[in-house]
């Protein structure tokens, strides 16, 4: 994955990803019974809509669009929402933010790959200036998109008419990057292997003990990744080309 001898090793998971899939991919490989349509993106940032696999009250395994920034259901206003983008893995079954969630509310955010940006170290020469930062995209080898953990919420302004709509909000659960990505970046999505998204999915099983062997993430073979171009640091930038790998440094 190229030469990263020279890095500086951040702690938050930036949030970037790729939506490069078709609805129909989702309910093929999820077995939905339904699916809200979507977009393709290539640059897919917090507070965006994202398509989001969850388990309903009835049992039912759906695809809807949710906004991606928690807004647990005792927040007063959706202002937290920007800040609870992820959700660490590490303690998460006991923040006010997410337990409940853990509990009762898991679900898959499917993602062609995610961005990340390595600070790169200037230099001798040039040791006072700022770390260079390359973007990387990740993406899974051999399949058509990540399964990424993640929690979701459904939230009505306190004192609301019973009329009126939810407004469904999702977070990425984040822990620390495997061998592979670590080069990288020190944290990266909690990946749930096909054996695991109906047990990870299900609404019935409420308690946090079982969910850790559903974590274990992929292997580092089942993953690739390339650095790309600076133009994905721009949040309104899109299009395929976002994800091209810079051949000077692949």
């Amino acid at each position: 994955m190229g030469d990263r001898s020279r890095h500086v090793k951040i702690t938050r998971m930036c949030g970037r990803y790729v939506v490069a899939y078709d609805p129909d991919t989702l309910v093929s490989g999820f077995s939905l019974t339904r699916v809200q349509p979507f977009p393709k993106r290539w640059n897919v940032a917090p507070q965006a809509m994202v398509p989001v696999v969850y388990e309903t009250r009835d049992g039912e395994r759906v695809g809807e669009l949710m906004r991606w920034g928690l807004v647990p259901h005792w927040a007063k206003d959706e202002s937290i929402g920007p800040k609870l983008n992820n959700a660490r893995i590490e303690g998460m079954v006991d923040k006010p933010s997410f337990r409940q969630a853990v509990r009762r509310r898991r679900c898959l955010l499917p993602a062609s790959g995610y961005y990340e940006w390595q600070p790169i170290e200037p230099p001798e020469a040039q040791r006072s200036a700022k770390p260079v930062k390359q973007p990387w995209y990740i993406s899974p080898k051999d399949a058509p998109f990540f399964a990424m953990a993640g929690l979701f919420e459904a939230w009505r302004a306190p004192g609301s008419d019973e009329s009126a709509p939810w407004l469904l909000t999702c977070c990425v659960i984040t822990t620390d990057a495997s061998p592979g990505v670590a080069p990288i970046h020190d944290r990266m999505p909690v990946m749930i292997a096909p054996a695991h998204w109906a047990a990870w999915l299900a609404r019935a099983n409420q308690d946090p003990a079982t969910l850790a062997p559903l974590m274990q993430g992929l292997p580092d073979s089942a993953v690739q990744a390339w650095p790309v171009s600076r133009a994905v640091s721009r949040s309104s930038n899109e299009g395929e080309e976002l994800i091209a790998p810079l051949p000077q440094l692949a």
